[in-house]
């Protein structure tokens, strides 16, 4: 049988069962999409395909799901470093973006964040910022899958100058996207502490009309808690249950501050948690109770957060990280497995976007978005498990190539879509503009 692409692998980690690991196995790929997954001795004998790829030191894993960035504030890392969340927002982050944030500051802080995250391994990101439509296009534009967040805040910011404008702008943009193939959508309301009741039930109403899910980030600090219980008399997810939002569309982002009533409660209503541990830790917003999270059965899925509280876009750092802090945090080394750090880098962030049915794990229909990691560095050696090894040792440089939708935009490290001297000479420019 002729076919488009052939990836011989010396490991092959589905993820669709957990701890699964293919030894000396081929993907199968034809019209960027999955056609088979079996031993490498009998694909030769079965499938002709116009182009083979052979990776006998590699590992190949589904497309890392990025569940929650800031794309184009990777143009600001490392601009405000070690302060504390509201100090790092109010007297720094926002002034700037007041300043600077542009069509242009977006389009070229989004090249960027798309170069690093696919020279790391990330095939779909999920977005929340100014010039939504910008973000889109240059997505579209590079070939990497996007699910693009449509803002929504109380106040005038670059992008509009109120909830109703917001909204407007939101439903033209997803007119215009709906039928792009590597593009999803969701409404994204910045958080509980800057929109108010009246937009949120609005935003509800659409969602639903237009199966949209939505996206915020929710008890990111005490702070933030405390503060809404003192204006209010409820928490941030109190106030949220009440409108109405927490079902399976929807995805908070942080979750930091929880207690066990509160994990039972958010269990029950389907919705997803989106974990973001290094910007946590670094902001030193508090810890996720990841692992009471999970065993509560709620949908655990990762995220960066932006680069200009991270600093970087690298999501096997992020596994690495959440790994390790869930066993720290809940008292137990066997907290968050390897096997569960891949899938919340997956397959449970496709799970909170909608896209189960399309990505996520290497699995016969789905897109090819695949990775190939090289685990024959000096650094992978002994190599006893694959898998526990990209979790626990793999880094970003030993990624490969990258594959989205059957089209390599990684091959040997080189990117294929993007001049990175012509990135670098604008980031720079981006630089000097930011010092002064």
């Amino acid at each position: 049988m002729q076919v488009d692409l052939v990836i011989e692998a010396g490991w092959i980690i589905p993820v669709e069962q957990e701890s699964v690991i293919h030894e000396n196995y081929t993907l199968v790929i034809d019209e960027g999409r999955i056609v088979d997954l079996l031993a490498s001795d009998l694909a030769r004998i079965q499938y002709q395909p116009r182009v083979r790829e052979s990776r006998p030191q590699h590992v190949l894993i589904p497309g890392l799901v990025n569940c929650h960035t800031h794309a184009a504030m990777t143009l600001l890392s490392g601009f405000a470093d070690d302060l504390g969340l509201m100090d790092w927002l109010q007297n720094h982050i926002w002034p700037a973006e007041q300043q600077w944030v542009s069509e242009a500051f977006v389009r070229d802080g989004t090249d960027l964040a798309i170069a690093q995250m696919l020279r790391s391994g990330t095939t779909c990101f999920n977005d929340m910022y100014f010039f939504p439509e910008v973000v889109a296009q240059q997505a579209v534009r590079q070939g990497i899958r996007a699910n693009i967040g449509l803002i929504m805040f109380d106040f005038p910011t670059a992008w509009a100058n109120d909830p109703d404008q917001y909204l407007s702008k939101s439903l033209a943009l997803h007119q215009q996207l709906r039928h792009q193939p590597l593009i999803s959508m969701s409404f994204a309301p910045h958080a509980p502490y800057t929109v108010s009741d009246e937009p949120l039930r609005k935003l509800l109403t659409f969602a639903d009309e237009l199966d949209l899910t939505l996206h915020m980030h929710v008890h990111e600090t005490a702070f933030e808690v405390a503060d809404q219980i003192q204006k209010s008399g409820q928490t941030p997810l109190q106030r949220l249950q009440g409108l109405g939002l927490l079902t399976p569309a929807f995805m908070a982002v942080h979750m930091t501050q929880l207690d066990q009533q509160q994990i039972s409660d958010y269990a029950q209503t389907g919705a997803h948690i989106v974990h973001c541990p290094e910007s946590n830790l670094k902001l030193a917003s508090g810890f996720c109770p990841v692992a009471d999270c999970l065993a509560a059965g709620i949908n655990v899925a990762l995220g960066t957060d932006g680069s200009a509280s991270n600093n970087d876009l690298d999501m096997l750092g992020e596994m690495r990280t959440a790994a390790l802090l869930a066993k720290a945090v809940s008292g137990n080394a066997a907290a968050v497995s390897a096997a569960q750090a891949l899938q919340m880098a997956t397959l449970n962030g496709a799970k909170a976007l909608g896209l189960e049915h399309e990505i996520g794990s290497l699995a016969i229909g789905k897109a090819a978005d695949v990775v190939a990691i090289d685990l024959s560095e000096i650094e992978s050696q002994p190599l006893f498990n694959p898998l526990s090894h990209l979790v626990y040792s793999a880094t970003r440089q030993q990624v490969s190539d990258v594959w989205v939708a059957g089209q390599q935009l990684l091959k040997q490290r080189q990117l294929t879509h993007i001049d990175l001297q012509e990135l670098k000479q604008r980031i720079t420019g981006w630089r000097q503009k930011l010092a002064s």
